[in-house]
């Protein structure tokens, strides 16, 4: 599968930048070792692939997925081999005891990055998933940059979200109210993040699930109005690596996208995917005849396909990776963009984040519009649009 030809580009995106810098990644991490957090997610394993085929010293990879753990090694061996550094992986939960243990009986590392996140606009439809979500995405980053500081590492890196940018769901506000605690953090140790688009093919997309659905001959559902930017999961972790090793503290490195070259609609995506798959898509006019072709129409080289216009909440129209109020560094790379930040933040609204947060915890009761609510406090100008209807409704 041609997944450059697919997300409508010819070459890599950072091939460039890579080819540049190249000898100087490879000496910085041949040189040192390296924590990667949510190492066998997507991103995760394309940033641990990155880092071992540079020969690292140390490389402790930390998943909360053991199979996922499992499939990392098995690629990595079977890709390129072994190395002569220190290469481990754990099943461990950042958030658990277990992990603090594993951090205090070793915790030596000069980079630390974390990739571990709840990535779906979907894990905002109820209270219970949702503080899981802050959890995740704000207080283990908290939590794992304060231990870097005390085994002291000399760089953290996180991944943010193009959906920080004038967050309009709360998958991308709590994204946002992390890099507002990362800023606190700074002030103690370099922080570097990146801000990214959809990641094709990534675990849990819509493009990974255009596979799951071949292998169980069921219909493609995409919407058809949604343009989004990609990359490749190799670009991703380039991408990573690149604001791991490169970046300033409190730097967010995102990629140069043109608009005209790739944007582009899931819906066209799953047109080029059937194609290249050897199928004509055959266009439904709704679910239960999607279903029932699924049965009928493979054999005959066509395949079910089901695209609608969006309606469910925290769907952004567009995709953006900096606000006009943020300072930009457009020049250092090819095709990488830097924002540059200072260390602004207001230490009585992070308290009475945490504080509420807890609150909430200690009782064992909260809504989602509490935590709207405290999001709203947290990020005035919060665009978040209530629709009732989730992801989870649809095919």
């Amino acid at each position: 599968m041609d997944i450059l030809e697919l997300i409508g580009r010819e070459r890599e995106l950072f091939e460039t930048d890579i080819s540049n810098n190249d000898e100087e990644l490879a000496e910085i991490v041949s040189s040192s070792s390296f924590l990667v957090l949510g190492g066998a997610g997507s991103i995760g394993q394309a940033v641990t692939k990155e880092i071992f085929k540079r020969n690292p010293k140390k490389l402790h990879v930390v998943d909360i997925s053991e199979n996922n753990v499992v499939e990392l090694v098995r690629d990595i061996r079977s890709s390129f081999g072994y190395i002569n550094g220190d290469f481990q992986t754990f099943a461990l939960d950042i958030g658990s005891v277990e992990y603090d243990a594993f951090i205090k009986a070793d915790g030596q590392y000069d980079y630390v990055l974390n990739l571990s996140a709840l990535k779906h606009v979907r894990s905002e439809k109820d209270p219970f998933t949702l503080m899981r979500m802050i959890d995740v995405n704000v207080f283990n980053t908290d939590k794992t940059i304060q231990q870097s500081i005390d085994c002291g590492a000399k760089k953290y890196f996180c991944v943010s979200t193009d959906k920080a940018a004038n967050p309009v769901n709360m998958m991308g506000a709590s994204k946002r109210i992390m890099e507002m605690f990362l800023m606190r953090r700074s002030e103690q140790i370099s922080i570097s993040t990146a801000r990214f688009a959809n990641v094709a093919f990534s675990d849990g997309s819509l493009l990974h699930g255009f596979n799951q659905r071949i292998q169980k001959q069921q219909p493609i559902v995409a919407p058809n109005d949604i343009k989004r930017y990609f990359v490749t999961p190799q670009e991703s972790g380039e991408l990573c690596l690149m604001s791991c090793i490169f970046g300033e503290n409190r730097d967010i490195f995102f990629p140069k996208l043109s608009e005209a070259l790739h944007l582009i609609t899931f819906a066209d995506i799953a047109v080029k995917y059937l194609e290249q798959r050897g199928y004509e898509p055959y266009l439904c006019d709704n679910e239960d005849e999607a279903r029932e072709l699924a049965k009928i129409l493979p054999a005959q080289g066509k395949w079910p396909c089901l695209f609608t216009s969006s309606d469910t909440t925290g769907e952004k129209d567009f995709e953006e990776f900096f606000t006009d109020k943020e300072t930009l560094d457009m020049a250092r790379f090819e095709n990488l963009g830097v924002i540059k930040n200072e260390p602004v933040y207001q230490k009585e609204l992070l308290a009475l984040f945490e504080q509420e947060i807890a609150t909430y915890k200690k009782e064992k009761a909260w809504t989602k519009e509490h935590i709207v609510e405290l999001f709203h406090k947290m990020i005035p100008d919060f665009g978040h649009k209530e629709t009732g209807k989730y992801l989870d409704s649809k095919m």
